[in-house]
């Protein structure tokens, strides 16, 4: 059998590839590479930068393609027979990155071209590269002993299928519960662009009547608008108790190993904690400084927080007579007493954020900024026939990059939108690789009747995951490692933060929120009213994302070995940020596919930390004007171009001028002068 992943192949050759190609694919991309690295160690001149760290960062180029299509299928196009090959290949992947970092001939080899290389003569990049190499032996185990070193690959081989366990049973979850409604009376509240999406959803199932389900275009529209509390109840228990059932499906038990794991691993490492382990390559440096930034910012915010959910409550209190507010109270009164505050609902703005609309104005002011331009190209092999193809082109019409964008829910896909990357930037051989990008989204369906029509927080959702593919697809590096998203954990939220800004600019709203229907621009006393509203309950929003980096702390930065009970130490980690009643039924980290299953393990503050660059950030272009060319293209060149390549604090400085102002974030929230 021809194998696609094992001949030549730019483009992911999605239309050839069968599910029994990546396995034999990977064995042989495994062996390639383990050759690759044998050239390296067998060597006979004396290392140096370019036989030594330039060709450990090109090795295994071919296999991480290879991973890079597989692992994104399982993310958005995934099914039974693709979940259990990704536990049989993790293991062999984690099994090989050990072969690496444990290697003693290629440590030697590194860490001899580190002692002796004089830095003077090296460039930035080359610095850096050479020194995150060296670092990445010395914090991956090569110091340790055998004994030791058989230890991590255990540890790393657990932890590599433990974490796919847990996502596959935070999508199980998910997609196993519907909400079933025959009478037209519970849909009551809903608008008709949410009554139809769910008779979609049933109609596809071949149900009468009305589905909704966890999956966020339907779940979240019915916790705001349906007027059926019981029903809302019921969603919200559903939602916040995923693999928290003690069942084959519970998390629990998955969690606290991998926690246990973490741990065990940072302390066979020399680190005290594995937030201690993966800080030290964040911007942040130490636990402690994580925990003082977690600390100041509610001081600012949880007085505000309060006053917010005091008012939720009286504001309930008064319209329907709810003396217990709870949580699947939140979203509905907080969407009432917006509309009554600010005379601006969701469903009143969703008819001039038609999809393919606000799709052209982001490129357009992508365009205008950075000078790329995206042209639709049908040729372009997708996974799924949802999935749309763009190349790429700068404004000297260079080609720049591949885009895929996939936007709506299925059954296969995993809920939540990112960006990843099927292709890195990097040079080599005199010819510059150009990167392969895609953001995959869980966007409002079309239905017979309507377009997708987006709320506005999608919109800005869009913007972010957009922001971070510029990132990917600006990418001007030389070394694939340095490249595009390839940076500090809590700096890589930056460009994408930064972009949805300009969801809130007349300017820019201008260009993409059309009324589906007539072509009319949102009318400025609706702008006026979305950026009154930007703030509204904004210490409520402040306190809650801290809360989420909080309990990321808290199950990272000591030994989670004596954890009995997720939910009560969950419960203890949210501490005073908890501002409604505590559910038995529920749990959050169960469901934590951001620190379990994902990349932001002792990270998750990282989304507020990059607020306040972003908000700094963007200040600079309110100062300038938001569309001016001298400050893009300095974003473009110390932010979005230059990846990993220097610390990014000097890129930032040498963006804005200066280190990042804390108080750009506090006022743009509205809590700068909040007072205890």
């Amino acid at each position: 059998m021809r194998n696609p992943l094992l001949e030549p192949f730019d483009l992911a050759p999605f239309s050839k590839l069968k599910t029994a190609h990546f396995k034999p694919a990977f064995e042989a991309a495994l062996d390639k590479a383990r050759v690759e690295i044998d050239t390296i160690t067998s060597n006979p001149e004396p290392p140096n930068f370019e036989n030594t760290i330039a060709a450990l960062d090109y090795a295994g180029y071919e296999l991480e393609r290879i991973a890079s299509i597989f692992f994104n299928l399982n993310s958005a196009e995934t099914n039974s027979e693709i979940q259990n090959l990704a536990q049989e290949i993790s293991p062999m992947l984690a099994a090989f990155a050990n072969d690496i970092t444990l290697n003693e001939a290629l440590f030697k080899r590194v860490q001899r071209v580190y002692e002796t290389t004089d830095n003077t003569g090296l460039s930035e990049e080359e610095h850096m590269l050479l020194t995150k190499k060296y670092r990445n032996f010395q914090r991956n185990g090569a110091l340790l002993s055998d004994s030791a070193k058989e230890e991590l690959r255990a540890i790393d081989k657990s932890l590599s299928k433990l974490k796919l366990t847990f996502g596959e049973h935070v999508l199980a979850e998910t997609q196993k519960f519907k909400l079933h409604l025959t009478d037209p009376a519970d849909l009551s509240g809903l608008p008709e662009s949410a009554r139809e999406g769910a008779r979609s959803l049933a109609e596809a199932e071949g149900l009468e009547g009305w589905l909704f389900t966890l999956d966020y275009p339907s779940y979240l529209p019915f916790m705001k608008y349906s007027t059926r509390r019981e029903l809302r109840k019921k969603m919200a228990i559903a939602f916040g108790s995923r693999a928290f059932h003690k069942d084959t499906l519970d998390n629990r038990e998955v969690l606290k190993e991998i926690a246990s794991l973490r741990f065990q691993r940072a302390r066979l490492l020399g680190y005290a904690n594995h937030a201690e382990f993966v800080l030290e390559e964040r911007m942040a440096k130490t636990p402690q400084a994580v925990q003082v930034f977690l600390q100041d910012l509610p001081e600012k915010a949880l007085p505000a927080a309060r006053r917010e959910m005091e008012e939720l409550k009286d504001y309930a209190l008064n319209t329907d007579g709810v003396t217990t507010f709870e949580k699947w109270d939140s979203s509905f009164y907080s969407e009432k007493l917006k509309k009554e505050t600010f005379d601006l609902e969701e469903s009143e703005l969703k008819p001039y954020f038609e999809l393919n609309s606000v799709l052209e104005g982001m490129f357009r002011i992508a365009g205008d900024l950075f000078g790329l331009h995206f042209e639709k190209d049908p040729s372009i092999e997708t996974y799924h026939e949802e999935v749309i193809g763009f190349r790429v082109r700068d404004v000297a019409d260079n080609f720049t990059a591949i885009f895929y964008a996939d936007f709506h829910p299925r059954p296969g896909k995993r809920a939540g939108a990112w960006m990843t990357s099927y292709k890195p930037q990097f040079r080599r051989e005199g010819k510059n690789e150009r990167p392969h990008i895609s953001i995959v989204c869980n966007f409002t369906r079309p239905t017979q009747n309507t377009p997708s029509l987006l709320t506005f927080n999608e919109v800005t959702t869009l913007f972010h995951e957009f922001g971070h593919a510029l990132h990917g697809m600006l990418a001007d590096s030389t070394y694939p490692s340095l490249s595009g998203t390839s940076v500090y954990w809590d700096f890589v939220e930056l460009p994408s933060q930064m972009m949805e800004n300009w969801c809130y600019e007349p300017e820019a709203l201008a260009l993409f929120a059309k009324h589906y229907q007539t072509g009319e621009v949102i009318p400025e006393k609706l702008v006026e009213r979305i950026r009154a509203s930007a703030n509204f309950l904004e210490g409520i929003a402040t306190v809650r994302q801290l809360s989420f980096g909080m309990l990321d702390m808290a199950w990272h930065s000591g030994d989670p070995a004596a954890v009995s009970d997720v939910k009560a130490f969950e419960t203890e980690a949210f501490g005073e940020t908890r501002l409604l009643p505590e559910h038995p039924q529920t749990c959050m980290s169960t469901s934590f596919s951001h620190i379990f299953q994902g990349g932001y393990s002792a990270g998750y503050y990282s989304y507020k930390w990059a607020e306040v660059l972003d908000a700094d950030a963007f200040s600079y272009f309110r100062e300038k004007g938001i569309f001016n060319r001298e400050v893009a293209d300095k974003f473009k060149e110390y932010i979005l171009s230059k990846g990993g390549t220097e610390d990014p604090m000097d890129l930032y400085i040498k963006f804005r001028g200066r280190k990042p102002d804390p108080q750009a974030l506090l006022e743009r929230a509205g809590l700068a002068d909040t007072k205890s």
